[in-house]
C-alpha cells in the first residue's frame, strides 16, 4: 500500500511487530539528544525542505536527502510507518534567504531563455533522478510543487493578517515578528542577530528587520503572479512549506529536516507563521545536516565550487560511492569533499560488495541473529551514528567469531538501514586489453615498469591516476586487473 493510500485513511499495520524500537535524535530546537516519540503511536510525519528547481542540485544539496533517507530507513526498520513529503520550490525563493533580490526561478528562466514552468519541470525530474540513483525510494515520497498550493498559501497569509500577525506595506504583506514572542527560538537566534542589517536587507516601512514577506506585490515584469486579497502578486518563500505541511501532513508534524543554513531564517520563519496561525506546536523534532565543504568553503552555486552527481558518474564512480562517502561522517559534522576522498570511499564500497558476495555464497543467503547485528542497530539508533555503524559492520564481517549466516543477517540489516545495495551488490567485469582505452593501457604499462624497477612512489602515483579515472587496480598472479567502478 502506497503513501497516498495511507493518507486517505486506509489501514495498515506498522512496519515492525509490536511496539517500535527506541530511537534517539538530536533535536535542534532543544539542542539535546532526545528519545523519539511521535504524535501518533507507530506513525511518523516527516517533511524535508526540497530544492529550488532553477538549476540542478549539486552534491552538497544531495547530502541532505541521504541524511533524511537514513532517518526514514531507521524509523521504518524500528517498526514505524513514515509519511514523507519533500517540497519542490518553483516560485518565491529569492536569490537571498531574506526578502531581497530576484526570484531564482526568474533567474533560471532568463538564463535558459524559457519559462519558469519549463525549467521547474526539467530540474524537478533531474533532482528525482539523482536521488533515485542514490537509492532513495522516491515512490514512497510526495513531491508537491509550491505553485500547486497558491490558494493554501493565500489562505494561511489571510489567517495571519486576521489574527493581527501581519501588516501591509507598499510591496506586500509582512509577518510581524514582534507579535510572536518565541521568534528565533530555533538555534537560539539572539536579539543582536536580529538588529537592522544583521541578517537581511532593510526594507523601508518594516517594523523590525526580522519581519518577512508573506505575499509580494507583483512587479510589471514578474513571470509568475496570481490574484490575492492584496492584489496581483506572488508568495514569499517561507510560507510555502507551512501551507503544504498543513495541507498534506497536518498542523503539527513529527520531524522537519533541512540543511543547517535553514535554521536562522527559513525555519524560524516557518515556526513563527505556523504556530501563530495554528496556535499549537508546529514541529516536534527539528533535524539539520551540516554543510559539505569544497576546499574549506561551503559548496555553493554562487561560489562556483560545486560538483554534480553526473560529474561523479562521468569519472567512473558508482553513485552509491557518494552515498558511502556521506555515511562516513555523522550528519551533524561538516564533511570535506575531494576526489581522493571519494575514490577511497568507492574502493571501500567495492571491497564491501565483494565481501558481501562471498558471504552470500557461504551462507546461502540464510540469516541468523547475532550480537553484531544488535550492536549495529544500537549504534545507528543512537542519533544515526553512521561512521560507527560502518566500523562495526566491517569489524563483524571480517571477524572469525560469527558464522556466515550471522554475517548475512547483519548484511541484510545494514542494507535496510544504509541503502548501499549490500544484499544485491552490482556485478563488475574486469577489462580486457581490447576493452581498455589506449591511455589506460599506457598508464598500466608504465606502472608495471615502475614496479619492476622498484620505483614504488611512481607506481603509486600511476595507480592513483588510474583510480581517478574510475577504475580499480588489483595485482593478481598473472598481472594487474583493471575493473570499472560503474555497473
Amino acid at each position: 500500500m502506497g503513501w497516498l493510500a495511507r493518507m486517505r485513511g486506509d489501514t495498515e499495520k506498522p512496519a515492525g511487530q509490536g511496539r517500535p524500537a527506541h530511537v534517539f535524535f538530536t533535536n535542534t530546537l532543544s539542542g539535546s539528544k532526545e528519545l523519539f516519540i511521535p504524535l501518533k503511536p507507530g506513525i511518523v510525519t516527516m517533511y524535508s525542505c526540497g530544492p529550488t528547481v532553477y538549476n540542478r542540485a549539486h552534491i552538497g544539496n544531495l547530502r541532505a536527502y541521504v541524511f533524511s533517507d537514513t532517518i526514514d530507513r531507521t524509523l521504518v526498520a524500528a517498526g514505524y510507518r513514515v509519511r514523507r513529503v519533500i517540497n519542490i520550490t518553483d516560485v518565491g525563493h529569492l536569490v537571498g534567504d531574506g526578502d531581497e533580490g530576484a526570484d531564482k526561478m526568474a533567474v533560471g528562466a532568463a538564463r535558459e531563455h524559457t519559462t519558469p514552468a519549463a525549467i521547474a519541470t526539467r530540474y524537478t525530474k533531474l533532482f528525482i533522478d539523482d536521488i533515485s540513483e542514490l537509492n532513495i525510494a522516491t515512490d514512497d515520497i510526495l513531491f508537491p510543487r509550491a505553485t500547486e498550493y497558491i490558494k493554501e498559501q493565500i489562505a494561511l497569509a489571510k489567517t495571519l493578517e486576521e489574527k493581527g500577525f501581519a501588516y501591509r506595506l507598499h510591496d506586500g504583506l509582512y509577518f510581524d515578528t514582534q507579535k510572536f514572542p518565541g521568534y528565533g527560538k530555533l538555534g537560539g537566534i539572539s536579539d543582536a542577530q536580529l538588529e537592522a542589517g544583521a541578517r537581511v536587507e532593510v526594507v523601508k516601512g518594516k517594523r523590525h528587520p526580522a519581519d518577512f514577506v508573506l505575499w509580494r506585490t507583483a512587479k510589471p515584469n514578474d513571470l509568475q503572479q496570481w490574484d490575492s486579497p492584496w492584489g496581483r502578486g506572488n508568495p514569499g518563500w517561507h510560507i510555502e512549506c507551512s501551507a503544504m505541511i498543513r495541507s498534506l501532513l497536518g498542523q503539527e508534524i513529527d520531524i522537519h529536516t533541512g540543511g543547517e543554513d535553514h535554521i536562522g531564517v527559513h525555519h524560524n520563519n516557518e515556526i513563527a507563521q505556523s504556530e501563530a496561525a495554528n496556535g499549537r506546536t508546529f514541529v516536534r523534532y527539528w533535524m539539520h545536516s551540516a554543510f559539505l565543504t569544497m576546499g574549506g568553503e561551503k559548496a555553493s552555486k554562487s561560489l562556483g565550487n560545486v560538483v554534480y552527481l553526473s560529474d561523479i558518474v562521468e569519472k567512473g564512480f558508482h553513485p552509491l560511492a557518494l552515498r558511502y562517502f556521506f555515511l562516513q561522517a555523522h550528519y551533524r559534522t561538516p564533511l570535506s569533499f575531494s576526489w581522493d576522498a571519494l575514490a577511497a570511499a568507492g574502493s571501500a564500497l567495492d571491497r564491501l560488495w565483494r565481501l558481501s558476495r562471498d558471504i552470500a555464497e557461504e551462507s546461502k543467503r540464510t540469516s541468523k541473529p547475532s550480537e553484531a547485528r544488535d550492536s549495529f542497530l544500537a549504534i545507528l539508533r543512537d542519533d544515526l551514528a553512521t561512521p560507527q555503524a560502518l566500523a562495526s559492520l566491517w569489524d563483524a564481517l571480517r571477524s572469525e567469531e560469527y558464522m556466515p549466516e550471522e554475517k548475512w543477517g547483519l548484511i541484510e540489516t545494514a542494507d535496510a538501514h544504509l541503502g548501499l545495495s549490500l544484499a544485491t551488490p552490482p556485478e563488475t567485469k574486469a577489462l580486457t586489453s581490447a576493452d581498455m582505452p589506449a591511455e589506460l593501457q599506457q598508464m598500466l604499462a608504465e606502472r608495471e615498469t615502475a614496479r619492476s624497477s622498484k620505483d614504488f612512489a611512481e607506481a603509486d602515483r600511476l595507480r592513483a591516476a588510474i583510480e581517478e579515472r574510475g577504475y580499480r587496480v588489483d595485482d593478481g598472479p598473472e598481472g594487474p586487473v583493471l575493473t570499472p567502478r560503474t555497473l
